[in-house]
């Protein structure tokens, strides 16, 4: 197959997808962000290996989680890796995640 092809066809089914995902009420990109969350976290932020150490963030208030991730992000919230993890996002990513996050149930 051609590059011009394939690349077409990738459009095609990428534009394809993005109805049904949205459909449904699912960022998936927000989804592929919050893969990175799980090693904490756990399982779309349901709960990691380390109860009580590490928040449950499913389900959570969409604006407390927004208003914590920025405040990680400016530095006024530390923590072991949140702040570090927190700045390598823009806010209106953020704000995506945040929307993620609860969204899912704990």
């Amino acid at each position: 197959m051609k590059h011009k092809q394939f690349f077409g066809l990738t459009l095609l089914l990428t534009a394809g997808l993005s109805p049904i995902s949205h459909a449904q009420g699912v960022d998936m990109q927000a989804r592929v962000w919050a893969a990175s969350c799980a090693a904490c976290h756990g399982t779309n932020g349901a709960g990691g290996a380390t109860p009580g150490a590490i928040p449950v963030i499913a389900g959570q208030d969409r604006a407390v989680l927004l208003q914590k991730l920025l405040a990680y992000k400016k530095g006024e919230l530390q923590a072991t890796v949140m702040h570090q993890h927190a700045k390598g996002y823009s806010d209106a990513e953020l704000e995506r995640l945040a929307a993620f996050f609860a969204a899912q149930k704990p």
